[in-house]
This record gives C-alpha cells, sequence and structure tokens, in this order.
C-alpha cells in the first residue's frame, strides 16, 4: 500500500448552523484515484474546500504529507506547492489580458521569488513543458478569455504541471464540456496521473468514468456513507443509501438498452 498523500480523520464543517459535512474519514495514498461521489448537497464541494484550508472545520484533523493543516488552514508553502487544486468553474475577468503563457507561468511564480537571471529561462523551459504536455503549446500567446472550455482545462491542466505535484484535487473539473470534451479531458488527465504519478483526489457525477477509471470511491451525503473500491462502492446497495432507490431504478432503466440478450 502507497504512503498516503492526504488524510483526513473525523472532518465536520458548518454551512451557517447546520452541518454540512459530519465526521468524515478517509485516506488517499500516492499515486492513487480517489472519486468523491453524492447527490447535489451532499457536501462534496465543502468537503474539498475545508481539505484546502480555503472553509474552517468545526472539528477533525487534516494531514498532507504528514503536515497537519492548521485550524487557520496553513500548511508550510514546501507543502502547499505540492498540491494543484482544479475548480468547478475557472472564472476571469475578460477585461484581463493574460495570455496562456503568462497564466501558467502564474503556477510556477507562486512558489516564491526567483533569481531573475536564474528563474527566468527555467521558468519559461517549464511553462513550456508544460504547455506542450497538454499539447496546447501552440495557445501560448492567446488571451485566456479566447479559449474554448477544452482548451481551457487544458491550459489549467498544464498551470498544475509547470511545478512538480504530489497531489491533484479536482472540483467537477470538466463541469461545462460536451461529452466527447469531458472524454478527452478525463483520457489526459489520467495519462498525466501515470506520467507524474499524482495522487488525484476529484469530485464526480460520471459513475461509469468513476467505475472505470478510480482506485477508490468516497460516497457521500453530508456523511461517509461508504468507501472502498468502485465495485463495491458503486453497487446498487450503496448508490441508493446515497441517492435513493429512486435513482438506482432510473439508472438501471437507461442502462437497459446498452445490453442485450441473444
Amino acid at each position: 500500500m502507497n504512503d498516503p498523500v492526504l488524510v483526513v480523520q473525523g472532518l465536520t464543517v458548518y454551512r451557517g448552523a447546520h452541518p454540512a459535512v459530519q465526521e468524515v474519514s478517509f485516506t488517499v495514498p500516492a499515486g492513487t484515484d480517489t472519486a468523491i461521489i453524492g447527490p447535489n448537497g451532499a457536501g462534496k464541494s465543502t468537503l474539498i474546500q475545508a481539505v484546502l484550508g480555503i472553509l474552517p472545520r468545526q472539528a477533525g484533523q487534516v494531514s498532507v504529507l504528514g503536515h497537519p493543516l492548521s485550524a487557520k488552514g496553513y500548511l508550510p508553502a514546501a507543502v502547499r506547492q505540492q498540491i494543484a487544486y482544479l475548480p468547478q468553474n475557472f472564472l476571469l475577468d475578460r477585461r484581463i489580458p493574460i495570455t496562456v503563457s503568462e497564466l501558467v507561468g502564474l503556477g510556477w511564480d507562486r512558489v516564491g521569488p526567483q533569481l531573475p537571471w536564474v528563474g527566468g529561462r527555467v521558468r519559461h523551459q517549464a511553462v513550456r513543458a508544460a504547455l506542450t504536455q497538454v499539447e496546447a503549446w501552440r495557445l501560448r500567446d492567446q488571451l485566456v478569455s479566447s479559449l474554448s472550455g477544452g482548451e481551457t482545462k487544458r491550459v489549467l491542466l498544464a498551470y498544475c504541471l509547470v511545478r512538480p505535484r504530489l497531489l491533484l484535487i479536482l472540483d467537477e473539473a470538466p463541469a461545462g464540456l460536451d461529452a466527447l470534451g469531458e472524454s478527452e479531458f478525463y483520457q489526459l488527465l489520467h495519462q498525466l496521473k501515470r506520467e507524474q504519478g499524482w495522487a488525484i483526489l476529484q469530485i464526480s457525477h460520471d459513475l461509469e468514468m468513476v467505475r472505470q477509471s478510480c482506485d477508490r470511491v468516497l460516497c457521500m451525503n453530508r456523511t461517509l456513507l461508504c468507501q472502498g473500491a468502485p465495485d463495491h462502492a458503486l453497487s446498487p446497495e450503496q448508490l441508493s443509501l446515497a441517492y435513493g432507490s429512486d435513482f438506482v431504478r432510473y439508472r438501471h432503466t437507461c442502462q437497459l438498452p446498452h445490453h442485450h440478450d441473444y
């Protein structure tokens, strides 16, 4: 078993007066892909934001690479730079004239200032390598505001690649893409996971992608209802706990045309 990159123990987060996440515990081993599934309003995004220190937690502990997340969401800079985060929606004021290469370069700069006679050349090489890996070097001089949805997702992955990372956290990152764009995004993501050795923690509504590509599944609805391999966590019994029996019956009915009895 790989050493855990992320350890969450008894995490509880309130939204107003009510718990949105209650006593959730799990680990993410190095080099694995863990999916969080559950219905709308289940607390999935709240969980992610608490793990990142964006939202405060009322109870529990979070540890990244063996370093505890402080009550105020602080991690040492050397640990924080090992984490990349892709939100569900990437919002950029279209009046800001930032190019693709400039945006990806920010992923390099956020770690700290570099000596100009050393950092400039190395930074350019890192930006070029990251964009090349996601097949987006040709976009380097385009304004980010001019990109399509699929191009934007590739550029954001390049942002994650420009520095070595150990943990990639995605909050429904393919949201807004059509079926083909989503398929291409996941193909690229899993290719990069193999090449980079990332651990991935992702929220997804694509249960077939989760079944085929993920190592572990966390099924939640405010609390953690089950966790385990996809065959277990995506069984009708477990899905009924999170989504309700009507969802399982509907899903089964929709899948019937894809199965043939001869």
